[in-house]
């Protein structure tokens, strides 16, 4: 997996900044075992499948990332509290557990 990185030279305070790009392949994942990671909803979703065959709602994945505490963005599409919202299932708790344990979120 190449990685890319974005490094600039020169002084804030100057116009001559300069970016450069460097392709590189880490040689393990020893330096990311300690890093929080933010995977997408997709991501999540894709992973579940692939692991569990289970198909997941973003709703469910969200109200897990309640649970959990973790950040989420802000949601501009709220509904009127008019309508029963469905609970996560024991088992789609468990895999999306999972998930946030693969991707290092929790």
């Amino acid at each position: 997996m190449w990685r890319r990185a974005s490094f600039w030279v020169g002084n804030s305070n100057t116009a001559d900044t300069v970016y450069t790009y460097l392709d590189y392949k880490p040689k393990d994942n020893e330096y990311l075992r300690d890093v929080k990671c933010c995977a997408t909803y997709t991501e999540i979703k894709e992973w579940i499948k692939s692991e569990y065959g289970l198909k997941m709602s973003s709703l469910y994945v969200a109200q897990i990332k309640d649970k959990c505490g973790i950040e989420k963005r802000l949601n501009y599409n709220v509904g009127d509290n008019k309508s029963r919202v469905p609970k996560c299932p024991l088992e789609k708790e468990k895999a999306i557990m999972a998930a946030f344990k693969h991707f290092n979120m929790i």
